[in-house]
């Protein structure tokens, strides 16, 4: 990192710390830093853990540029990167490397998460999702939403994609846990996703001699004929894995507790029969959250300018898009939780090349969730007062570590 002092965004011997606290009061909303930040200057210096200043940018149309242009990098092996956390480099499969390397891995796996290839898996995704409200209205009340339902549903679609045994969820859960919490050490998460590696290294291996029809399959495939070796497909197979079901699930009880803190809204999603209904409350919920926080990471591989300001390459990029999806400028009333707005230009799902492959997948089990959910348990609420439940402030991955329910 350069230590030239910028006047649109200050010195780094001034930045301040990042990730900031949010507010105790206002947990579903962005620290009060960030949006202070925002409206001061378009580019601001942090300082991570390990002493860097790269660039905090907190502006949706910034933003927007910055993961759109191709002078800046995903690599997460860069020595100039902007990690999220100490541990040994390297990167998690695709998302942390960049083109050509980065599109010829991506396209092993994006035709199973094809619009249409999605939209038919949800015959599938609706009967996980009423075996599991059939289970949630069996069982003791009152009752852990995160543990009853909000981890069941996106576990089981994922499982049934790749044909991953969901007798071992507790297995990958709770290793996936490890890597997304903050406060983990290198040591714990190297040693997780040294155990998820070897659990899905042998599925893989096992699928080059009985292949099926899943991904793990696909991936098998692509082996034999030479396209993938081995260690390229178990990553990814670990990065489908824990993203398939670790931010979906989260963004059911998190957005449940924000609906039940909303009954008008809640009212209108569980009262409708119209499907818009639910798309667009779909879009409006992933904005209003933005559940992956910690900042996406990116490096200048040329000198550039953003919102003005000189960037030298080697600089890093933090990208927070929790306070660029409630920047004014690209949401009026960015604050209002309204469920009938039309959101879906957010930025919850990254932009450019290294858009999440997967939100066609999360968008179907969001939809049918909030259409099932709420109509089959109409007087759901919650079992304990707001301020008991716990919510994640330590991990990159937002939301709730359990939510008591009843009805």
């Amino acid at each position: 990192m350069t230590s030239t002092t910028d006047p649109v965004g200050g010195s780094p011997a001034e930045a301040p710390d990042y990730p900031m606290p949010r507010a105790e009061d206002r947990p579903f909303d962005p620290p009060p830093e960030l949006r202070a930040m925002r409206e001061r200057a378009p580019m601001t210096r942090v300082r991570l853990w390990d002493g860097s200043t790269p660039w905090l940018v907190t502006r949706f149309a910034d933003q927007r540029a910055v993961l759109g242009d191709p002078r800046v990098s995903a690599d997460m092996t860069r020595p100039d990167y902007p990690r999220q956390a100490p541990g040994p480099g390297g990167t998690l499969s695709f998302i942390g490397m960049d083109d050509p390397e980065h599109a010829r891995l991506r396209r092993m796996v994006g035709a199973a998460f094809a619009v249409k290839k999605v939209e038919a898996m949800r015959p599938m995704v609706q009967g996980i999702v009423d075996r599991a409200v059939d289970a949630l209205l069996a069982g003791p009340k009152p009752a852990d939403l995160v543990e009853a339902f909000a981890l069941p549903v996106p576990s089981l679609v994922i499982c049934e994609l790749l044909d991953v045994p969901y007798d071992d969820h507790d297995f990958f859960q709770r290793n996936s846990r490890t890597i997304i919490n903050r406060d983990s050490t290198p040591e714990q998460r190297a040693a997780a996703m040294g155990e998820l590696g070897r659990y899905l290294g042998a599925l893989v291996v096992a699928k080059l001699e009985r292949p099926g029809d899943d991904l793990l399959s696909r991936l098998g495939g692509k082996i034999r004929s030479g396209d993938l070796t081995v260690p390229e497909a178990t990553q990814m197979a670990v990065l489908l894995l824990i993203a398939g079901h670790e931010t979906t699930a989260n963004m059911i009880a998190l957005s449940t507790l924000l609906l039940l803190r909303h009954p008008d809204q809640l009212a209108l999603l569980r009262d409708s029969d119209d499907p818009a209904v639910a798309t667009r409350a779909v879009e409006e919920l992933l904005r209003y959250l933005t559940i992956t926080h910690g900042g996406r990471r990116r490096v200048a591989t040329e000198d550039m300018e953003v919102a003005g300001c000189p960037v030298t390459a080697g600089e890093g990029f933090v990208l927070p898009n929790e306070i660029a999806n409630r920047d004014p400028e690209a949401f009026p009333d960015p604050d209002r939780l309204d469920l009938t707005r039309q959101a879906r230009h957010h930025l919850a799902f990254g932009f450019g090349v290294h858009q999440c492959l997967g939100q066609p997948l999360a968008r179907l089990e969001l939809e049918v969730v909030y259409r099932t959910l709420y109509r089959r348990v109409p007087g759901l609420r919650l079992a304990v007062d707001f301020e008991d439940v716990p919510f994640k402030h330590d991990g990159f991955v937002y939301g709730v570590h359990e939510l008591p329910v009843t009805w």
